[in-house]
């Protein structure tokens, strides 16, 4: 698998995910990070458990421009508990 340094993202962000115990980067995140990155769409399936939400929520926190005060995403969740763990923070921890 590979190292999120290989990413075009900012060190602040590599050293964050580091120290957040994301070091390497999970099959469904290496597929999908590059896109998000870009700004593309992203439509992914996996089991729980993959690294799904760092997969879309990695990119997003990279491409969100904090001076544009208006919505910048929108993510959309299939069922009532995955928002539920999103906004109770769930979705964000470490491996």
């Amino acid at each position: 698998m590979d190292a999120f340094s290989t990413l075009p993202l900012t060190k602040p962000m590599i050293d964050n995910l580091g120290t957040m115990g994301y070091h390497r980067m999970t099959p469904v995140q290496a597929g999908g990070l590059p896109h998000v990155l870009k700004g593309e769409d992203l439509l992914a399936q996996a089991k729980t458990g993959s690294g799904k939400t760092a997969a879309f929520g990695i990119g997003l926190l990279h491409n969100l421009n904090v001076k544009r005060f208006r919505v910048q995403v929108l993510v959309m969740c299939p069922t009532r508990e995955l928002p539920h763990s999103h906004r109770n923070g769930r979705g964000s921890q470490g491996p």
